[in-house]
Parts: structure tokens; sequence; C-alpha cells
């Protein structure tokens, strides 16, 4: 963590919502490491959106498999941030991890914000320049432990894959250079 002063949950929340007020079509990129309480962060966020809530997307639904973290994030950015910032229909193209496959194509109405949500949602969201971006992190050892007990065993023989592939978007990407808001969980 460089020397910016991360937030706490709450005063980061309430940060983000008086940021996307002022947005035409609010995007917000909650981007971080895994077990890191992005989807926490995003879910509570979105409960306490004032009036319509976002739309909620992980960027996870579009990743092909553990392998694929930079080619799913790269594709949301044409997909769906750049017709959401026009005000445009966008598309989630989901991955059926259970079938390692490709699965069913959302299209996503455009006149609701958007919390895009997830490993590598900063690189989705590149090009996006009103976005929010909002950083969390947590220490290594306390990330992995809400990471593996989170899905139950599923996740763990993937781990190591899933943690190398996120350190290689995020040395491409150096996404914690384009924040605006950073939060840091389980000090």
């Amino acid at each position: 963590m460089n020397a910016v002063r991360a937030l706490a949950f709450r005063p980061a929340l309430d940060a983000v919502r008086r940021a996307a007020r002022a947005r035409r079509h609010p995007l917000v990129l909650v981007d971080g490491p895994s077990g890191a309480g992005k989807s926490t962060f995003a879910a509570a966020l979105v409960a306490e959106w004032p009036g319509h809530p976002p739309t909620l997307v992980r960027v996870d639904e579009a990743v092909p498999g553990w392998r694929g973290l930079r080619r799913g994030a790269s594709a949301l950015g044409p997909r769906l941030v750049r017709p959401h910032g026009s005000g445009l229909v966008g598309a989630l193209d989901r991955w059926d991890w259970l079938a390692d496959r490709p699965g069913a194509v959302e299209r996503l109405r455009p006149g609701r914000p958007l919390v895009l949500e997830g490993c590598g949602a900063f690189l989705a969201g590149v090009d996006a320049t009103d976005a929010v971006r909002v950083w969390l992190d947590a220490p290594d050892d306390i990330r992995r432990e809400r990471a593996l007990a989170r899905d139950g065993g599923a996740f763990d023989d993937f781990w190591a894959s899933w943690e190398s592939d996120w350190r290689r978007v995020r040395r491409r990407t150096d996404a914690e250079r384009s924040l605006a808001i950073r939060v840091r969980l389980g000090d």
C-alpha cells in the first residue's frame, strides 16, 4: 500500500456515493485482490444507494476460467462499460464455471448506475474517465483466509493460480495508481 490514506468502510461508502452523484451515467469500479472485501463493499453500496439501486455486475461472471482474468476483464470494456457510458445497451458475456465454457449473454439496459466489482474491474473500465474507482485491500494472510472460507473449499485448489493471474493483471494495469478511493480492511 502506498502513502495514500485508506478510508474505513463507512466513510468510503459515503465518499463513493458523493462522487457518483455528479456523473451522468454513474459507473463505480470496485477492484482489488481476492478476499479484500470487494463483494461485501459493492453489496453494501448497492443496498444503500439512494433512489433506484445500481446494476451490480461481478467481473468473475465474465472471466473464462482460472487463467482468463485479463481476457474476461478486458472484454467487459467494449461490451459493457463503453456502452453504459454512452447510455446504450451493454452486454455481459457470462462464463459457465461449472461447465467450463461460455454461458448466456445478458443484455443490460441503460439508465441505471452500474457497479462493476471484482479483480480486474479497473482493467474493464480503463477507458472510463468518468468512473469512480475504489481499491480495496487487506493483508495477504487475511485475504487468503477469507477467500478460502467464503467458497467452502471449492476455491482451495485454484488459489495459487488465481493469485498468480491476478498479480499479472495488477502489474500490467498498475491499477493502484489510477484510483480515487482506497479502502483497507482487516488490519
